[in-house]
């Protein structure tokens, strides 16, 4: 993963699950990823301790940098995609930022996905968008404690229900809108969703070039490695500002044995 314009983390949530998970931080290593991000991957917005300490422990041994964590988002394998809009979920969204936030203290992680959730007609949509900005704002208030940036994303259409937010423009309107104190609240600019939504990747990157804090990649169709599918992404992070100084992760679910299937990076992120 050296040699080239970015470093690359891969997400062990999507990638090297022909392991366990707790044996994903040791596979990524021996792949030659220093660098992993996960789903919140409890099943409960706030996990035992032990759980979270036999997590952080395999991350530890396998002397890889957490960069990246999802906070809880409900019921993601029933299809669930967020919980920050629904008013009833928001103390145990509260309780899981804490517990986010501890784990962030004793990993170094700083980039805190926040899915917005699907729309529920149980509330009016002023409530949902009201309870979802809330959201965003306590949380990012707790990750600033230390540095962090709490991230929005666009989700594909038809693959994520009634979730509202599409286009990375939406997004924009959303972070605009939360106003964090701390300006820690940024796109996460999926090349994968954005992609399959018809976006223009590039048009993209330039126009909000200043809101893009962390990037994720995957082809479409299909959400396989790169190449496996149509997107231009060695385009799309061609046009990535200069000074973009994070991470590419690899957020795909991979055609074969992971360890197969990391080829595509010389082809669209040339070695210098």
């Amino acid at each position: 993963m050296r040699g080239h314009r970015f470093s690359y983390a891969a997400n062990i949530s999507i990638m090297f699950t022909e392991h366990e998970l707790l044996a994903r931080p040791a596979a990524a290593r021996a792949a030659g990823f220093g660098l992993i991000e996960l789903w919140w991957p409890f099943s409960r917005p706030v996990a035992d301790q032990a759980e979270v300490d036999a997590l952080i422990t395999a991350i530890d041994r396998a002397e890889v940098g957490l960069i990246g964590l999802n906070f809880f988002a409900g019921d993601m394998p029933a299809g669930q995609r967020g919980v920050a809009n629904r008013p009833a979920d928001g103390a145990d969204l509260a309780a899981n930022v804490e517990q986010v936030a501890s784990i962030a203290r004793r990993t170094g992680c700083r980039k805190f996905n926040l899915l917005y959730g699907q729309l529920d007609d149980r509330w009016t949509p002023a409530e949902q968008s009201a309870a979802a900005v809330t959201a965003i704002g306590r949380a990012a208030e707790t990750v600033a404690e230390f540095g962090g940036t709490v991230l929005v994303e666009p989700l594909a259409r038809g693959l994520n229900g009634a979730y509202p937010l599409t286009t990375a423009d939406e997004v924009v309107d959303v972070i605009t809108e939360v106003a964090a104190p701390a300006g820690n609240v940024g796109l996460l600019y999926d090349v994968f969703h954005l992609g399959s939504n018809g976006a223009d990747l590039v048009a993209d990157a330039r126009r909000h070039a200043d809101r893009i804090a962390h990037v994720q990649l995957a082809d479409s169709p299909g959400r396989g490695e790169p190449g496996t599918g149509t997107l231009p992404i060695a385009a799309a992070l061609a046009a990535l500002p200069a000074d973009y100084d994070g991470v590419i992760a690899c957020e795909y679910k991979p055609t074969k044995a992971t360890e197969q299937t990391l080829g595509w990076i010389g082809a669209v992120d040339p070695p210098r």
